[in-house]
């Protein structure tokens, strides 16, 4: 099997709320059968702090694209940037 990459914002209190509440949305919109793609694959996530200066999209991209050993595995946790008091983005590599 495959793997591609995806990435998503989610609101929450915390980023286990947001994340949860990410991949809860995506297995309804996917189903729970696995190699959807989507972060309905991750079971964790690691948070990633966003360097002055940069978009946090774009620095997802970058990390992807660079292979950062904290996101390059489809079966490891998904990346999480904080985008505001109450709001995640995770992205990173999924199953497919």
């Amino acid at each position: 099997m495959g793997g591609c990459t995806f990435s998503v914002v989610a609101k929450g209190a915390t980023a286990q709320e947001a994340f949860d509440r990410a991949t809860s949305e995506a297995r309804y919109e996917n189903g729970h059968g696995g190699y959807t793609g989507t972060i309905a694959e991750k079971d964790s996530f690691v948070v990633i702090a966003l360097p002055e200066g940069i978009e946090a999209e774009a620095y997802a991209d970058q990390l992807i694209e660079n292979r950062d050993e904290r996101v390059d595995d489809k079966w490891g946790p998904a990346g999480a940037i904080k985008l505001s008091h109450d709001e995640w983005l995770f992205f990173g590599w999924a199953s497919s």
